[in-house]
């Protein structure tokens, strides 16, 4: 059976489907009811809900189900797991928790083995759902849904989905697909990393780690993915670490052994969820960057210094700066970071564009810093940064300091896939991660 039906099945039976909001089935229903395909709901107790007929069992749907989805009491899953494999129904997603990460391990290995038995491949259980922005499925309980976009996200964390997908949207940072794996009874990472590297939807995949079950076939899968992976783990310290058995039902390993394992495989280890997401959504448009020379301009000092004190910090060289033909007030720095001093207007960034575009073989990377001057006007600054970038072809990132002023700005270059930033605790983050395979 091929995995990509889960993300795109052609029918779906949601069991426990629910009329009451603030439960699961609800927030499943309502969400399903957008789905471009025939969706049907099983609730014995209810003859419709939103409108839709709600049948008995799974085994009254006259139709052909492709995917079904349990949202029921852990005591019921059972039952409604052998309808499936009654309705040979190939795809399961077990929404429902009180498993393994309960205690529950047997009720779990006799789900394990009707799988195996009857050829059904499931999810779960105690997984968050579903989502694949590209054919319009949206299966799961967060609040928020993603834009649409080009990360992939495997995550053992359904509720890491639910906040990272709302930092997306306020960073306009935007989802192929996302799968929560839960504990992992059945499907895993090694399984889902070739259904993504095929994806032509997904240029990159981001993965929330706690533990692994086999990690000599997770290291094959994740050598042989030809996109870009980012890694985030979680089970740091012996209190992370025994924490994640009360969530998946298994304990996590060696951070270290872990980490240096994901970058033995080519990955980028994250350090934080939006350290992740912005590495995952930098590496869904650009390529590796190519070296560690990197020159700072800067309209404050202050900043630049700081930016300067971290990119060294994390293993980057702070080029020197050749004699350029540059036309500036008597106060510029004179040195990289090459300061443009307060008053700096777009004539002025724009003069210091047309000269590296004539000599920008002393850098690898630029970086550009502004504040929020009276006379910065800040999307006349992003139009130069991104004629710029295109006459350079070299990585440039941009932070706009502060979250008001410069949203024009910020929106501008985000719409253009430009890396942007309007904090240099986030700006850094990405850095620290790149530097990584530099």
């Amino acid at each position: 059976m091929h995995l990509s039906s889960f993300l795109s099945p052609r029918s779906i039976a949601l069991v426990g489907a629910s009329n009451k909001p603030g439960k699961v089935g609800y927030a499943l229903a309502k969400k399903l009811l957008h789905y471009p395909a025939t969706v049907s709901f099983v609730n014995s107790k209810r003859y419709s809900i939103f409108g839709k007929q709600c049948f008995d069992s799974l085994l009254e749907i006259p139709s052909a189900v492709d995917l079904a989805v349990i949202a029921v009491s852990a005591s019921s899953v059972l039952a409604v797991f052998k309808e499936c494999v009654q309705r040979k129904i190939p795809s399961v997603v077990i929404i429902s928790a009180g498993f393994s990460e309960a205690g529950n391990g047997e009720t779990q290995k006799q789900l394990v083995a009707l799988a195996r038995t009857y050829a059904v491949r499931f999810l779960g259980p105690n997984t968050f759902g579903l989502v694949n922005t590209h054919s319009g499925l949206h299966m799961t309980f967060a609040k928020s849904e993603p834009l649409s976009g080009h990360i992939g996200f495997l995550s053992q964390s359904g509720a890491l989905w639910s906040s990272i997908v709302e930092y997306g949207n306020a960073s306009l940072i935007g989802f192929s697909s996302f799968i929560s794996l839960g504990d992992m009874a059945d499907l895993d990472f090694t399984d889902f990393l070739p259904v993504l590297e095929k994806d032509s939807a997904t240029r990159t995949i981001l993965c929330y780690v706690e533990s692994l079950h086999d990690g000599k076939k997770f290291m094959n899968a994740a050598k042989n993915c030809k996109k870009p992976l980012i890694f985030l783990k979680g089970g740091k310290t012996v209190a992370g670490s025994e924490a994640t058995y009360s969530h998946t039902g298994n304990l996590a390993g060696s951070y270290q052994v872990y980490t240096s394992a994901f970058r033995q495989a080519g990955g980028y280890v994250a350090e934080t969820p939006l350290q992740a997401l912005d590495l995952a959504d930098y590496l869904s448009f650009f390529k590796h960057l190519s070296g560690k020379r990197v020159l700072i301009i800067t309209n404050a000092g202050g900043p630049g210094i700081l930016c300067a004190d971290a990119l060294t910090e994390y293993g980057f060289e702070i080029v020197a700066l050749p004699k350029l033909p540059l036309t500036l007030p008597s106060n510029w720095s004179n040195r990289n970071p090459l300061d443009l001093a307060g008053d700096a207007d777009v004539a002025r960034y724009r003069s210091v564009f047309n000269a590296l575009k004539r000599r920008h073989n002393f850098f690898d990377t630029v970086v550009v810093l502004s504040t929020p001057q009276t006379m910065i006007q800040e999307i006349g600054v992003a139009k130069e940064i991104l004629f710029f970038s295109k006459k350079i072809r070299k990585p440039v990132f941009t932070c706009f300091l502060g979250s008001i002023s410069a949203q024009g700005a910020y929106r501008f270059l985000r719409e253009n896939h430009l890396p942007c930033f309007t904090d240099l605790e986030r700006f850094h983050g990405i850095m620290k991660g790149l530097i990584q395979r530099v």
